[in-house]
């Protein structure tokens, strides 16, 4: 009798942990939202520091590329360790970096304590990006790319409202409104807070009953080919993020270049293209669920081609349209990707977490670094015709193995 109990309670207890918890999957996204939409502030207010300390687009671009050099290069190191050693609080501990960051940030008299102030707050991103991928993981049930999605849903929601934000608040009245934005990192932190204490009473729930899910199990690919698979994900991802930063950091220079917009316009049509952004990102997870991660990536990646190659030959009103166009469709990729790395590597969420969160951070700064050098010595208008070619590398998806059959 106590057998049966005893198992009772353990197939329970399973069942328990396999549950969707849709409260904390909204309340971890409403914190990437929050997380999100305080570093797209960053971009957003470009125009405005551009002008006032005579920057040049390779200063710019520098800016971009520290900050998320500090938000790449630590992710992966704090997966690994959160992996072996889980720490709840560690994302509310995050968030005070970004706090710090945003204050210095709205009293930089300088480029170089403007470097500071991007270093710290992408340092807070490289601490919250991996545990709260971990806690999307625990609250999925199993339905990993849907819990991916809505947690990518509120980082891109909040990239898309930081800038517009930014337009209104900070772009009118000047700099030290930047100050106005730490609001939202305190509000971020009372929310990761509540996070924290679901997060640690469900590791202690899994550590005592010893629960296996099945996102864990094995997939039986040789460690050759997963290697081979992981870097064929993040050549997907260098595709992506290159592309994707040619639009969030400069997509309001070219509007202002090729159809003399004013700086506010041109932050309500990069709003625009994120909210398309975090639409198509909802679809993502979910489709790769039901259909296959690999169609979804290849989809996503290789489908942006025709309109990215569309781009530089419109007028304003097709800019639009085909802006929505590609935000929709490229953003859909990396909840897939993501989902499809960590069940390539089981039992490695957060370190997966971290490298490719990392990877997409760092290659969105190199890319803002290395397309503001050419937009210097060349032209805004020809950074967009090269980087409309490169959603054709999403060609190589098709090297990727059916692993959802493999595991079935």
């Amino acid at each position: 009798m106590g057998k049966s109990f005893n198992t009772a309670t353990a197939t329970a207890s399973k069942q328990l942990a396999q549950q969707t918890v849709f409260p904390i999957l909204l309340t971890i996204s409403f914190a990437h939202l929050l997380n999100d939409l305080l570093q797209a502030v960053i971009p957003a207010i470009y125009p405005l520091m551009k002008e006032k300390f005579s920057l040049t687009f390779t200063q710019i671009g520098l800016i971009t590329f520290t900050y998320q050099l500090t938000a790449s290069l630590l992710q992966p190191f704090v997966g690994y360790y959160t992996d072996r050693t889980p720490r709840p609080y560690s994302l509310a501990f995050g968030m005070g970096f970004t706090l710090i960051g945003l204050v210095v940030l709205s009293m930089a008299s300088s480029f170089y304590i403007m470097l500071m102030a991007v270093s710290l707050v992408g340092i807070g991103s490289s601490i919250f990006h991996p545990e709260s991928s971990r806690v999307a993981y625990l609250a999925s049930g199993g339905k990993r790319g849907l819990a991916q999605s809505i947690f990518q849903l509120g980082g891109n929601a909040g990239s898309a409202i930081g800038p517009l934000l930014a337009a209104a608040i900070v772009i009118p009245y000047g700099q030290l409104h930047i100050s106005w934005f730490a609001i939202g990192a305190i509000l971020a932190i009372i929310a990761l807070l509540n996070i924290a204490k679901w997060y640690k009473a469900h590791l202690n729930l899994r550590v005592r009953k010893k629960i296996i899910l099945e996102d864990e199990k094995p997939h039986g690919l040789s460690k050759a080919r997963v290697f081979f698979s992981l870097a064929i994900l993040l050549v997907l991802i260098f595709s992506k993020y290159f592309y994707m930063s040619s639009m969030t950091s400069y997509f309001t220079f070219y509007l202002i270049d090729k159809f003399q917009l004013s700086v506010q316009q041109s932050q309500i049509y990069l709003f625009v293209f994120l909210a398309a952004v975090a639409a198509g990102t909802l679809l993502g997870g979910p489709l790769g669920d039901r259909f296959g991660r690999k169609y979804i990536i290849w989809l996503s990646i290789l489908g942006a081609a025709p309109f990215t190659l569309l781009l530089p030959y419109s007028n304003l009103f097709w800019t639009s349209i085909l802006s929505v166009l590609i935000g929709f469709i490229i953003s859909s990729a990396f909840s897939a990707i993501l989902v499809y790395a960590q069940e390539l590597v089981p039992g490695k969420v957060g370190m997966i977490a971290g490298l490719f969160f990392g990877f997409a951070f760092g290659m969105g700064g190199l890319g803002s670094a290395l397309l503001g050098k050419l937009a210097d010595q060349t032209s805004i208008d020809y950074v967009f015709h090269l980087c409309a070619y490169l959603p054709l590398i999403g060609i190589v998806t098709g090297f990727l193995p059916n692993i959802e059959h493999k595991k079935r």
